[in-house]
């Protein structure tokens, strides 16, 4: 707490009280129950992301812990659709300390939650058309963690190049637009 005086008179002080911390203000579009836990910036740079859809995730009790903690990686996962249920394998969630003997397995494979329905439409989809299921981002949302995966087809080093120069242009013009 910052305490500041703004003015003396006679009958005592006038003190202003301010908190030190400023909140931040969540993006316009920004869900106010959704809690970030991790991204995965480079599959937007290795991939192009034709659709995506929100799965839930089957996780022990150590594992919640862990992410709540946010000791969790993306980069090399990917998702895999076996005897019709949609796994979610390299995932590396780490160890919980506490949890001693009860602890789970770091990269053990992950049971995704979706409809049948949702399994025939996407991840039959990137089978078929030989695509790729990538995890794009890990939140909380309503106290339950979910998991946003993304139908994706790998990018090649020409379509790369061309997107660096696409997103160097429009930096540029927002600070040109930004000076003025």
């Amino acid at each position: 707490m910052i305490q500041r005086v703004i003015d003396e008179t006679p009958q005592g002080r006038i003190v202003v009280t301010a908190s030190k911390h400023k909140k931040k203000k969540a993006s316009a579009g920004a869900d106010p129950n959704e809690r970030p836990i991790a991204q995965n910036r480079k599959a937007w740079h290795d991939y192009l992301v034709l659709d995506t859809l929100e799965c839930g995730i089957m996780l022990v009790g150590s594992e919640v812990k862990s992410l709540r903690q946010g000791k969790v990686s993306l980069a090399e996962a990917y998702g895999r659709l076996k005897q019709g249920e949609v796994w979610l394998i390299g995932c590396d969630i780490a160890e919980y300390i506490e949890a001693n003997r009860f602890n789970h397995e770091p990269r053990r494979p992950r049971k995704l939650l979706m409809h049948r329905r949702e399994i025939k439409r996407f991840a039959s989809r990137a089978y078929e058309q030989s695509l790729t299921l990538v995890p794009l981002r890990m939140y909380f949302k309503g106290g339950r963690a979910k998991v946003l995966m993304g139908i994706c087809r790998g990018r090649q080093r020409h379509d790369k190049r061309e997107a660096m120069k696409k997103a160097e242009a429009r930096r540029e013009m927002q600070r040109q637009t930004y000076r003025q």
